[in-house]
């Protein structure tokens, strides 16, 4: 049988390990003393400064996630895994240009994994550096070409925690918005088809069709657009994509204007509130549009894609009417 002072010393020895095996788990430093971004982002295209909000103590989630992205960096800084998720940790605290050059990084110890391609021109996007971000998305479509897509797991979950979209279908849609919001309708398009075409899953399906139906409205190919509506039914398997469901089946027929999520009053979407106001657009109510795109940018989050579709419009502003 074990001594006193054995059972003594075996007792200190495991709660000194429990000690320190908790405070690896628990110990956090305050948060406001942590994590500090560079809250101005760049220039919008409308020549505004793009502010991103200071980190507080309401973000911990965030900040959490973000801080165990960097220690892995820190430990593991040559593993393309850890980089591409150090960047899209610093992506979601809103400092964009720092993700930036945390993937550009990536390029350089990694120039033929078309992950880093592919986040570094979804972060050009949010900073408005459209050019950049094509000839990053045209890279990672050559690096893609013949080779078996996969799953991107997701950074903020939905609330089944499975995710819709592919790295393929990432490429291809944001290349297509670069596109997009540059108005340069036939690159968008291809590109739209290419997301449509290899899109897995009902959701991703009515992310391009509902991008897809805008291009083809403002190309004037009218029936074309209403061929992409002709799949699209109340009854869809729909995780997170709901505001395209919705907008779609609006530009259907199949949900009144007035409807809640439809018509695009605050609270909705970026993405919601611009597919109305782009439907005014292309059905020759420009003053209404005008008024709608306004209102989304005095209201909106300036990350959201539909804000910044409504910028790119309003930068274009009047617009050209079809001959």
């Amino acid at each position: 049988m074990p001594t006193p002072d054995i059972m003594k010393n075996y007792i200190v020895i495991v709660l000194l390990a429990l000690f320190f095996s908790s405070c690896k788990k628990a110990v956090k430093v305050p948060q406001e003393t942590v994590v500090k971004i560079d809250t101005l982002q760049g220039k919008s295209l409308l020549n505004k400064s793009l502010i991103s909000a200071q980190i507080t103590s309401k973000d911990s989630l965030k900040v959490n996630n973000y801080l165990e992205a960097l220690h892995e960096y820190q430990h593991d800084g040559n593993n393309p895994e850890t980089i591409i998720w150090y960047g899209r940790r610093t992506a979601y605290l809103g400092d964009y240009q720092r993700a930036i050059s945390i993937f550009s990084e990536g390029i350089e110890k990694f120039p033929e994994d078309p992950r880093f391609y592919r986040h570094r021109g979804h972060r050009y996007i949010s900073t408005r550096q459209l050019d950049k971000a094509i000839i990053d998305f045209e890279k990672a479509a050559l690096l893609i070409d013949g080779t078996k897509d996969r799953i991107e797991p997701d950074g903020i979950p939905n609330r089944f925690n499975q995710p819709v979209s592919s790295l393929h279908t990432n490429i291809f849609y944001h290349l297509g918005l670069a596109y997009y919001l540059k108005a340069n309708w036939p690159e968008a398009l291809k590109n739209f088809q290419r997301c449509y075409a290899i899109s897995a899953n009902d959701d991703m399906r009515v992310a391009a069709a509902h991008w897809l139906y805008m291009i083809l409205r403002r190309m004037e190919k009218k029936e074309e657009a209403q061929e992409v509506l002709r799949p699209i039914i109340t009854e869809m398997n729909i995780l997170e994509n709901e505001g395209y469901h919705q907008l779609l089946l609006f530009y259907k027929g199949l949900l009144d204007e007035n409807n809640p999520i439809g018509n695009g009053a605050a609270g909705a979407s970026e993405a919601v509130r611009y597919g109305v106001a782009h439907w005014y657009h292309y059905n020759g109510d420009l003053e209404k549009a005008k008024t709608l795109y306004e209102t989304l940018l005095e209201e909106g989050n300036w990350a959201g894609f539909g804000y910044l579709a409504a910028e790119a419009e309003l930068s274009r502003w009047p617009p050209e009417q079809p001959q």
